[in-house]
């Protein structure tokens, strides 16, 4: 029995179900093969009915967020990918606190944008990372000495039994771009996080530090999946890269960003296997000259 047929009896929304979905449409990267099928999901109900068709036909499942932090593989991705569009905002004030109720498809510029509007400082530093909530708390994102541990309280998420549960921030397991999302089965719902009453001028003007340095110092005028890299625990892996004189190499379209080492951008074309390889090349001048070992941050998935 093909996909198509194990799937026909979803109530979800037909616009919502793609086949042979080009990921490239679907990552910052705009990089990837094709999905078999590609699921846009908007509630907890339909997340719960496609994980009963899972197990009940053993389907591969996949799930993405905003794909900004992702290389896709050149033979796409089999089985179900699921994009995860749950939407929700709710703040509720506790004495100097706000707590704030994010669905895991929230982007975190849109929430920014209202923390600044209802004056609520705590997440401007995050402010321009170009995901969504629920991959953010995934891989601990951060910048400007920022990550998401500082500011999560709590985070309900589903396994793939279709069991609720809810996590504390102490069960949360975070760690450097980790979380225990990376290690164990569950698909977060959303997320409840703890800010502050703040200055709408300061709060304003962070955020807008933040968006100019993105803009002198990353190239964000072309398509990536933000840092390419981890930094080490006595490097700056952006700095070892130039030192070795990497800037600008290129393999096909995939190149070291002129602009910041750290990244490796699509100039256009790029396949995943011109990044892999790039990445590898990387790896290996790296090492030879510096004895330094340097790992990917952005995730890879699918098929060669």
């Amino acid at each position: 029995m093909g996909i198509e047929k194990q799937i026909e009896s979803l109530k979800i929304a037909k616009e919502r179900i793609f086949y042979q979905e080009p990921m490239e449409k679907h990552t910052t990267f705009k990089i990837g093969g094709l999905a078999e099928c590609f699921v846009k999901i908007e509630n907890k109900e339909e997340l719960k009915e496609i994980l009963e068709i899972v197990k009940k036909y053993n389907i591969p499942i996949t799930i993405i967020g905003n794909g900004s932090n992702l290389l896709v593989l050149d033979g796409g991705i089999k089985g179900i990918t699921l994009m995860i569009k749950l939407e929700k905002i709710e703040l509720q004030e506790k004495g100097e606190t706000i707590e704030i109720t994010v669905g895991a498809g929230e982007k975190l510029g849109k929430l920014a944008q209202i923390c600044l509007n209802k004056e609520i400082t705590g997440l401007e530093e995050l402010s321009g990372i170009p995901g969504t909530i629920g991959g953010a708390i995934r891989m601990n994102a951060g910048a400007h000495g920022r990550e998401m541990k500082d500011i999560v309280k709590k985070v309900k998420c589903i396994d793939y039994q279709g069991r609720e549960k809810e996590f504390t921030k102490e069960e949360l397991q975070f760690d450097y771009r980790s979380s225990i999302f990376k290690k164990e089965k569950y698909i977060i719902l959303e997320t409840t996080l703890a800010l502050q009453k703040g200055d709408k001028q300061e709060i304003k003007a962070k955020m807008e530090e933040y968006a100019s340095y993105r803009r002198e110092k990353q190239p964000i005028e072309y398509p990536s999946a933000g840092s390419t890299f981890k930094r080490g625990n006595d490097f700056i892996t952006a700095k070892l890269i130039d030192e070795a004189g990497l800037k600008g190499y290129a393999i096909g379209d995939a190149e070291i960003s002129i602009k910041h080492s750290g990244f490796v951008i699509n100039k256009g074309k790029a396949k995943a296997k011109d990044v892999l390889e790039l990445v590898e090349y990387i790896q290996n001048r790296v090492y030879e000259k510096f004895q330094k070992k340097i790992e990917l941050e952005i995730e890879v998935i699918g098929e060669k």
